[in-house]
């Protein structure tokens, strides 16, 4: 058993928060910055909770932007749906996060491209959601690059279990929301655990303004696990995040964390801050 006094950690109710603190992860390069200090620090019965964005950046899935030329369909859903009518009219109406709001009503020239990715890669469906579409991330990849979800996340954190080799529950995260209405679990999100209805897009999201939010997403978990704990669990490692003076989640955050445009951003700018990509989660004993 670790002797926590020297860890870093903090406390969340009953449970305690260990992050792992790393570098930048980069395209292609393992997950042993993860995985190493999770061996020695958990104990069995402890979750392991990961965001998506190290994982899918490791495995390479990543598109650049720039290379994607504006459709007029990518255009309209830009600038007039999302801008001025979800910026301006139903997002005020509906009640949705007044930084959201805020964002859209500045949406950069690039945001055209970034609707061209989504509409080839995703469709309409997800391409019609205001922002966040697809849990596509732009805050943490270089330059014009964005990182689409993992791949079969689910899997991944069945390997990554195995190479803990404890007894532990991996599980793997979005910050994009899960809600919830008549007692049953959705997503506009392309994928979640079992028993969260997923691949809704823009209805999802649409539903979700007048359902509850239940707050971040579990994707993929290694054991099977029931939605009120992998939403927990989810969400203790997204108040920890939150907490951070380094947090992206925007890429309107980029320029106060790394003082560069968006586009501007490098990868050594990236490994210049410390990022937290995991957290690990142990109820406290009686």
């Amino acid at each position: 058993m670790i002797d926590l006094e020297n860890v870093k950690h903090v406390v969340n109710g009953e449970y305690i928060v260990i992050p792992i603190e790393t570098g930048y992860i980069k395209p292609n390069e393992d997950l042993s910055a993860i995985i190493e200090p999770a061996k020695i620090l958990m104990e069995d019965d402890d979750y392991l909770v990961i965001a998506e964005t190290p994982i899918s950046v490791s495995q390479n899935r990543l598109v650049d932007e720039s290379k994607y030329t504006p459709s007029l369909t990518a255009k309209f859903l830009t600038t007039v749906w999302s801008k001025y009518l979800w910026g301006y009219v139903l997002g005020p109406i509906l009640g949705i996060k007044e930084r959201t709001i805020k964002n859209l009503r500045k949406l950069p020239e690039e945001t055209k491209a970034h609707k061209e990715v989504v509409l080839q890669l995703y469709g309409l469906k997800h391409a019609l959601k205001p922002a966040s579409e697809a849990g596509i991330d732009l805050s943490n990849a270089p330059g014009t690059y964005v990182s689409l979800l993992p791949e079969n996340p689910e899997q991944v954190a069945k390997d990554i279990k195995e190479e803990i080799g404890k007894d532990i529950c991996v599980l793997i995260i979005d910050t994009d929301a899960t809600y919830m209405k008549n007692g049953k679990y959705f997503t506009g999100l392309p994928i979640a655990i079992e028993g969260i209805d997923a691949d809704n897009g823009f209805f999802g999201y649409f539903k979700g303004q007048l359902s509850e939010n239940m707050g971040s997403t579990p994707l993929g978990c290694s054991e099977k696990i029931d939605v009120e704990t992998g939403l927990k669990m989810a969400n203790i490692a997204e108040d920890y995040q939150k907490s951070l003076s380094t947090e992206m989640k925007t890429i309107h955050s980029v320029k106060a964390v790394l003082g560069t445009e968006i586009d501007e951003v490098t990868v050594e700018a990236l490994d210049s801050i410390t990022h937290t990509p995991a957290v690990i989660i142990r109820k406290i004993k009686p």
